[in-house]
């Protein structure tokens, strides 16, 4: 079996899962999220080099997990990051004590803010799971295309240090697909302010992207080819995910900002 097909294999089985925990909601998609948040802090201990562990390497993942654990029991956002807070405090001891750079304390952010972040915007019944299906649907249509446009029409490179095969074309029609795709989206669920999905789709692709980016440029500066082996195919489950992590964050914190801004009863999609 080719590489090619090994991917569309793996990608069919994991669409069809992740589609059907956000069907769900509630627990099946919390325990889903917690999965990839710890995952992603595993891949993330070994690829900045603590994976022989001391009993403060041992004590981050520790507080990572009970983190996700209280997400899973969907406890508010602010007691659950409270272990998350621990798990920074253990990872910076652990680099002072061995006089190392400050990479392993960010892999705590950048596994538990998707966590909350997915969870947060599923919450709700109705609006969440078209909010959680219009930012899937972007993100992996500017994945997708920006495969296919980049393969198709080659040209400049789009950050050569970085990740040398990633071209402009493939950012461009990227960024294309997911701007078309949202839209889509949104009128299927009713919306009629295509603009407004056509940015903000737009706006996520952008993210996403540089999610990719920043996974390169982590994996580059360590020199690692994949964050894993766990998904035939692809690599690690960042690998797969990193364009999400960006892309959910960034939608997680839009809401908050137009939750403050407005009222607490906003909500992307207004079912």
């Amino acid at each position: 079996m080719s590489n090619l097909q090994l991917r569309v294999i793996s990608a069919a089985i994991l669409g069809s899962v992740a589609l059907a925990a956000t069907w769900y909601g509630g627990m099946p998609f919390r325990v889903m999220a917690a999965l990839i948040g710890l995952l992603v802090f595993w891949e993330w201990q070994n690829i900045t080099g603590y994976d022989k562990y001391g009993l403060l390497e041992l004590a981050a993942p520790a507080s990572v997990a009970a983190s996700v654990v209280l997400v899973i029991l969907n406890f508010p956002a602010l007691e659950s990051v409270i272990p998350a807070i621990f798990a920074v405090m253990f990872s910076v001891a652990a680099c002072v004590r061995r006089g190392v750079p400050y990479w392993f304390p960010f892999g705590v952010p950048y596994a538990i803010l998707p966590v909350l972040g997915l969870c947060t915007l599923r919450a709700d019944h109705q609006s969440g799971l078209a909010t959680i299906v219009f930012l899937f649907s972007v993100v992996w249509a500017a994945d997708i295309f920006a495969y296919v446009a980049g393969r198709t029409f080659g040209g400049p490179k789009l950050a050569p240090k970085i990740s040398p095969k990633k071209t402009v074309s493939g950012a461009l029609g990227g960024a294309l697909a997911g701007i078309i795709v949202g839209i889509g989206i949104a009128a299927w669920f009713g919306q009629s302010s295509w603009w407004y999905y056509g940015i903000l789709a737009l706006i996520l692709t952008v993210c996403s992207q540089v999610g990719d980016l920043f996974e390169s440029y982590v994996k580059r500066r360590f020199g690692v080819k994949d964050s894993g082996t766990i998904i035939p195919g692809h690599g690690g489950v960042m690998d797969r995910v990193d364009g999400l992590i960006a892309a959910t964050v960034a939608l997680y914190f839009y809401s908050i900002i137009m939750i403050f801004s407005q009222s607490p009863s906003w909500t992307l999609f207004p079912l």
